[in-house]
């Protein structure tokens, strides 16, 4: 499934579930210098195969997005709930407010020429959007974020999430401190939810 999200100038952003067939690209990505700072992830073909293999079999509740710009792979979303990483859950809320239904996404954008060109809050933008929609009972997407990742955490900032909590929390790279933002967005209200019955007919004097 797609989910175009009309952007600035007219582009247009889709993902689709990854495949096994795009791991290759997913090893370059993962290889990039910019990316490689903060995923710290192996990038041999058994270790990419052992980690995003299940999801994209579907073995796994989580989602590895590949995202295009205009039909073209330039990111990667991972999406899950934090209900299905029990772990994960108990060791933020015990630091912040964790409603149990959150969302919580992770990402990277792969083309180091793309970086700096204000696609990354776009992105996320189109991909909360999307989990009010895809995730009917999630009530608030909640994203952990290392305090020394400004591009990231300004990305959820331009996207509209804001910082509600400072958490010490594993990191992805053994070389950082334990040190993280907490961002948090809560699903829209709905317009309709709070319309009552109007007022009854008058009766004139």
């Amino acid at each position: 499934m797609t989910h175009p999200s009309a952007g600035a100038r007219s582009i247009v952003i889709t993902w689709r579930r990854l495949t096994e067939d795009d791991f290759g690209l997913l090893r370059e990505w993962l290889m990039q210098p910019h990316v490689a700072r903060w995923w710290h992830h192996d990038t041999s073909p058994d270790a990419v195969a052992r980690d995003f293999g299940p999801a994209a079999r579907g073995e796994e509740p989580s989602e590895d997005l590949l995202v295009m710009l205009d039909g073209t792979p330039v990111a990667l979303v991972q999406r899950c709930r934090f209900a299905d990483y029990p772990d994960d859950a108990e060791e933020l809320a015990g630091q912040v407010e964790l409603p149990g239904t959150a969302v919580t996404i992770d990402y990277l954008l792969g083309d180091p020429a793309r970086v700096g060109q204000g696609l990354g809050p776009r992105i996320i933008r189109a991909v909360v959007e999307a989990v009010w929609t895809d995730c009917p009972d999630a009530s608030a997407v909640v994203v952990p974020v290392h305090t020394a990742n400004r591009p990231s955490w300004r990305a959820l900032e331009k996207a509209g999430l804001r910082r509600i909590a400072t958490a010490d929390l594993d990191p992805d790279n053994p070389d950082d401190d334990r040190t993280h933002y907490v961002y948090r967005i809560d699903r829209p209200a709905d317009p309709l939810a709070d319309t009552g019955p109007g007022p009854g007919p008058r009766a004139d004097p």
